[in-house]
């Protein structure tokens, strides 16, 4: 079993992205009918959708579409992660309207954010209520962030957290020393998980097992294997390779762990973390 914990679709009929204007290599629709064609290829056997930073006026259409693929014949859809503003005095009405039969889990971008955002006590106590609701949050940062993710991981430390890939290193640019203390940091608290996905996008195009294997071994070392998932970020994935060989890759770069470590990486830790029927 894979479960992939990190799908993004698209539909610029549906809903509005207002930052796809400035990302033209990804500025299209991404149907999961094409994604489910190819994941069922690859032994993708479920799915998570990871919010695509839509208007904000869309979020809760950006979930309904989710709960309607969710309702179709043999989907692979398991759920989705939901967009929110916690740094929002409204925070409250919108965890009241969730979908919870569809919403496992939520995510703020930070990383085109300022820094400061999550530092505010509105952000923190509005991270904390996801604790109380059993709802997991997703951390995207850069690499020079990480301190900022360790601050919110302390502040909220009743809520699960998940780092995205592999905390985003500049694996182009071949700064591994710093990203890799601060990971061992992060690391120590035992409520944050890390996510293997989407880091052939940071890398550059010509990268080889052994340009990646460093990183994902370190985030594997560091974390444990009860507390690393794997995600394909797709369609980001594809800026520098492709779903195929992103799955490829992860079965070569984890091909020496036994299969227990392979099954808890694969889906049996993202079943824990977002309550997932295997």
């Amino acid at each position: 079993m894979l479960i992939d914990t990190h799908l993004h679709l698209v539909d610029r009929s549906r809903l509005s992205y207002p930052w796809l204007a400035q990302a033209p290599a990804l500025n299209a629709d991404w149907s999961y009918e094409d994604y489910a064609q190819t994941a069922a290829r690859l032994g993708i056997t479920g799915a998570l959708h990871m919010e695509v930073d839509v208007d904000p006026a869309d979020i809760a259409g950006e979930t309904a579409w989710i709960g309607e693929i969710m309702d179709t014949d043999d989907t692979l859809m398991r759920g989705a992660i939901s967009s929110a503003r916690p740094e929002d005095a409204g925070f409250d009405a919108f965890l009241d309207a969730l979908d919870l039969t569809v919403v496992k889990g939520v995510r703020r971008v930070l990383h085109v954010m300022p820094d400061d955002l999550s530092r505010s006590e509105t952000f923190r106590a509005n991270v904390r209520k996801l604790g109380e609701q059993g709802l997991p949050f997703d951390i995207c940062v850069l690499a020079r962030q990480l301190d900022i993710a360790i601050e919110l991981a302390d502040a909220c430390d009743s809520t699960e957290f998940v780092l995205d890939h592999c905390g985003v290193p500049d694996i182009a640019g071949d700064h591994y020393d710093d990203w890799a203390v601060a990971i061992s940091d992060l690391a120590q608290r035992p409520h944050v998980n890390a996510k293997i996905s989407g880091i052939t996008a940071y890398a550059t195009p010509d990268w080889t097992l052994d340009t990646l294997r460093p990183y994902v071994e370190h985030v594997i070392e560091a974390f444990g294997w009860d507390r690393v998932v794997w995600g394909s970020d797709s369609p980001v994935c594809t800026l520098n390779a492709s779903l195929e060989r992103w799955v490829e890759t992860t079965h070569a770069l984890t091909a020496g762990a036994s299969e227990d470590e392979r099954a808890r990486l694969y889906a049996l830790n993202a079943a824990r973390i977002w309550d997932i029927p295997l």
